[in-house]
């Protein structure tokens, strides 16, 4: 690695080097599921929800079934597949920035954290548990380390 080209801030919070991994790793898990969604395809994936819905929601009519066959096609299929890698790419350009420990980088996850954080609550709410609970948590910590950082290159 050729330090002149990496220069970290010295002002920069000690635990950005965390939140990048945890960011790299949902940005490659999200790639993972786009490349996986256009191997299966529409018929496969079809087969799968269809064989979901019949299992978790055993009293939902014929027509709720068909009307969700009916939205799983190719288009929707590439068009599902692309937004989840354009996902992937905002998170690993944040990962990469926050590991080079970039203000940008810190800027654009503590926004991208923070917009969660009313699902998060929402969830909470209508789903109560210790998987809500750790979600709502991470993304606190998320939020807070990153404003933390944010600020202290200002103060500085």
């Amino acid at each position: 690695m050729d330090d002149a080209a990496y220069n970290p801030d010295p002002k920069a919070h000690p635990g950005l080097h965390a939140i990048a991994l945890f960011e790299g790793a949902k940005g490659v898990l999200a790639l993972a599921f786009a490349g996986g969604l256009l191997a299966f395809g529409p018929d496969r994936l079809r087969e799968s929800v269809q064989a979901i819905l019949i299992r978790f929601i055993p009293d939902a009519g014929p027509g709720v079934v068909s009307q969700w066959m009916a939205r799983i096609n190719p288009e929707s299929v590439h068009v599902a597949a692309l937004i989840i890698a354009v996902y992937a790419g905002m998170r690993l350009l944040e990962a990469w920035g926050l590991w080079r420990a970039r203000a940008w980088a810190s800027w654009l996850g503590c926004i991208g954290s923070a917009a969660y954080l009313p699902l998060d609550v929402y969830a909470l709410y209508h789903h109560p548990g210790w998987h809500t609970w750790a979600l709502l948590v991470v993304n606190l910590v998320i939020v807070w380390v990153l404003w933390r950082d944010i600020r202290r290159r200002r103060s500085i």
